[in-house]
Order: structure tokens, then C-alpha cells, then sequence
């Protein structure tokens, strides 16, 4: 349930119907913007009478609101959310890119691309240390030793480093070291995975499932939220269909839709969509045109031989020449990149 307040309804009238909310044991969710104020009400809100609360002064309407996911909705926050990462921001109209490579693999190899991305004008960069893998004889990642290599790069470039969690044994460790937490395909659902990364500030990039639906990812963002964690970032990065061509189906339609439904910045991976290099660029420029507030990108200075998803990879000159086309694309969509 929503309650959406007059505009200039008095901070005494505000306080006596949030202890009024709060006598009928209701869990309430505040929004404001500048032109608004909004009590979301979470929970079982069945017993509350909707027709005394817009008798209520103060109270311009009371909306019932269908969906299951809450929090998330737009109701209950009509502006969208930026989140803010140092002197970085995901959404509204600031445009991120994230790169870098599927898996760090050496010193000099997350570092010399660290430094190709952040001159061509990347926001972020992208690393794998621990590397859910579908078979268990494919390389793991450097796991811890791959977040101190991670931290170097960032302190040579300044980029901000994204990674993905898979357990909840490092969640300690994730949040001294990284800076967004990743949270994969595989582990959307992880509920008590989501939770514990919800009691936290951090960031959090949260991808969309295998054969996940646009209210399930919206879902699973309800549950980090749910726990206080408001910073949260869906990924498109394709789901599962009947074609073999690509690897996943990337479903730019789920765009427009989640920013319809939800609040939340939303971004695209088109490496893990398409599966192939050359698929990349114009999918990327496909994503900035649907509305998308950013991109991840995996970028190898030598995918041939790289220990993880190569195929799908980007040479560093290819990353600059697409952050040109980028950056000429955002003139048109007015995009901050």
C-alpha cells in the first residue's frame, strides 16, 4: 500500500501519521523528492482501511499496489535511483561502462588492461576471482589472490573494482576489498545470499537468471532491499532460449520494461549475451538506445589465450574505438558517459 502525501503537508502532520502507520504495525518505507513524499507500506497491509487513511489531513491518495515486489516498485519511488560509487554514478542519465577481463589471470595482465580501459574512458573495472564455472575441471579464478591483484590495478588507474561473490564465506572479505559487489546468473535466487549482501552498503550488481522472469529478477532485488540496502543495479545479461547461435538470448526488451516497472539503474552485459566478440559493440550501442544506464564488457589484450570466455572477449583497441561510438551516441540519448 501507498500513501502519497500533499505536496508542503506540514512535518507535524507528516510525524502523527507515521506513529499512526506505526500503532497498526505496519513497516513503513519512506520516499521524497522534491515535489514528493511517499509512505510505502510493506507487509500484510490487508487489515488497514484505505478509506480512513485518505480521510486522513495531509493524505492526497491511498494506492493498493498488486505486484509483490515492493520496494522495488516505481510507486513507491517515482524518481530513479542513482547510486553513487566515489565520484561515479550508475542511472539517471550518467551512462557507466564497466570493463575488464572475465578472470584475472596474472599482475601485469589485470593491470596493463586496467590501464587500457580507464584511457578510454571506462568507469569501472571488471575482474573475476572467484569463477563459478559449469565444469569443475575449467579454471576457478586466483580467489583471494585475485582481489590483491584487483586492488593493485586500482591503485594504479583509480577505477573502481566490480567482482563477483559467490559465497557467503567471503562476504568479509568482499566488502574490506571491492568496491560492487556482483552478485551472478547462477546465484539470483541465492536468498540468503541476497540477504546477508542486503545488511550491507556496498553496491550491489545483481544479474538476471538463466530462465528468470522480469518479476523474479525484481524479486530477488527485494530481497537486498528488504534488509536496507537501497544501492542495488540489475544486469540484463541474456537468458535462455531455443537458439544455439548465441550464447543467451539478450532480451533488450526487459529494458524499457524494468524501467516501467522499477526504480532501479539497470544495466547490460552483452559478452555474456551474445557469446561472441564481434557481438559485442553493437549490442552495447543497442543497450544505451533502449534506455540501459550502462554496460559491462569483457576486454583481453590477448583472448586467444585467455583462461575464461575469450571467444567473447574484446582487444583493447576495439574498446577504445567502441567508447568513441559510445560517446557519440550519448550526444543523442543525452547520456552523461
Amino acid at each position: 500500500m501507498i500513501i502519497v502525501m500533499e505536496p508542503k503537508t506540514p512535518d507535524e502532520v507528516i510525524n502523527k501519521l507515521r506513529e499512526r502507520l506505526l500503532d497498526l504495525g505496519c513497516e513503513i518505507h519512506e520516499s521524497q523528492g522534491v515535489n514528493y513524499r511517499i509512505f510505502g507500506l510493506i507487509g500484510n497491509t490487508s487489515s488497514v482501511d484505505a478509506d480512513r487513511l485518505r480521510a486522513l489531513d495531509g493524505v492526497e491518495k491511498v494506492i493498493r499496489v498488486q505486484e509483490p515486489y515492493k520496494i522495488a516498485n516505481r510507486l513507491f519511488h517515482p524518481e530513479d535511483t542513482i547510486v553513487q560509487i566515489g565520484n561515479k554514478k550508475i542511472g539517471g542519465d550518467h551512462f557507466a561502462v564497466i570493463a575488464g577481463p572475465c578472470s584475472v589471470e596474472s599482475e601485469d595482465q589485470i593491470i596493463s588492461i586496467a590501464e587500457d580501459v580507464q584511457k578510454a574512458g571506462a568507469g569501472f573495472l571488471r575482474g573475476g576471482a572467484f569463477k563459478p564455472r559449469s565444469s569443475p575441471y575449467s579454471f576457478q579464478g586466483l580467489r583471494e589472490n585475485g582481489l590483491e591483484l584487483l586492488k593493485l590495478a586500482r591503485e594504479k588507474t583509480g577505477l573502481p573494482i566490480v567482482s563477483e561473490l559467490m559465497s557467503l564465506e567471503h562476504l568479509e572479505l568482499f566488502i574490506e576489498n571491492v568496491d560492487v559487489i556482483q552478485i551472478g546468473a547462477r546465484n539470483m535466487q541465492n536468498f540468503e545470499l541476497l540477504k546477508e549482501v542486503g545488511k550491507t552498503c556496498k553496491p550491489i550488481i545483481l544479474k538476471r537468471g538463466l530462465s528468470a522472469t522480469i518479476e523474479e529478477l525484481l524479486l530477488a532485488a527485494e530481497y537486498i532491499l528488504a534488509q536496507g540496502n537501497d544501492q542495488v543495479i540489475l544486469c540484463e545479461r541474456g537468458i535462455r532460449t531455443f537458439e544455439k547461435y548465441t550464447r543467451n538470448t539478450l532480451d533488450l526488451s526487459s529494458v524499457p520494461v524494468i524501467k516501467k516497472l522499477s526504480h532501479l539503474p539497470v544495466i547490460v552485459d552483452p559478452s555474456h549475451a551474445g557469446g561472441i566478440w564481434w557481438l559485442v559493440e553493437p549490442m552495447a550501442k543497442a543497450a544505451m538506445v533502449v534506455g540501459a544506464d550502462g554496460v559491462m564488457v569483457e576486454v583481453h589484450n590477448d583472448p586467444a589465450n585467455a583462461k575464461c570466455d575469450g571467444q567473447q572477449s574484446i582487444k583493447p583497441e576495439r574498446f577504445s574505438s567502441m567508447m568513441e561510438s559510445l560517446r557519440e551516441l550519448a550526444k543523442i540519448q543525452k547520456k552523461i558517459i
